[in-house]
């Protein structure tokens, strides 16, 4: 297992920028109709109940993620969204080419990587 060691502040501003990347997108899939209509056009079981499951999930996680309360808890549903998203809205990208994929889905990766780290940084507590 890779255990990371972070600063304090460094730690701190990666918990901030996920929160509020996961808040923001769990708020506008609730009060946008048409990132509500893109989701349901995504062909998922359940659409909107799915919907309102995800964008709870997001809120309620990076609500978690602000506090610094079960950081690691927190993180693992935030995961398994993400790589969901690739795999439903970024893989299919692929056969138009590596480098369109690569430039689609850039985001995505960048927030899975910022999810691991926070998901295996070393625990202090002060």
């Amino acid at each position: 297992m890779i255990v990371l060691t972070i600063s304090l502040s460094t730690s701190k501003l990666i918990r901030y920028i996920v929160a509020y990347v996961f808040i923001t997108s769990g708020l506008m899939k609730l009060i946008s109709a048409e990132l509500s209509q893109y989701f349901i056009s995504l062909g998922l079981p359940y659409p909107t109940v799915t919907l309102y499951v995800i964008a709870l999930i997001e809120i309620s996680c990076g609500i978690l993620l602000v506090l610094n309360k079960n950081v690691k808890h927190a993180t693992l549903p935030l995961i398994l969204i993400m790589i969901a998203a690739l795999l439903i809205t970024k893989v299919p990208i692929l056969h138009t080419g590596l480098v369109q994929f690569a430039f689609s889905a850039r985001l995505d990766i960048v927030m899975l990587v910022l999810l691991f780290i926070l998901y295996s940084r070393k625990t202090r507590y002060l």
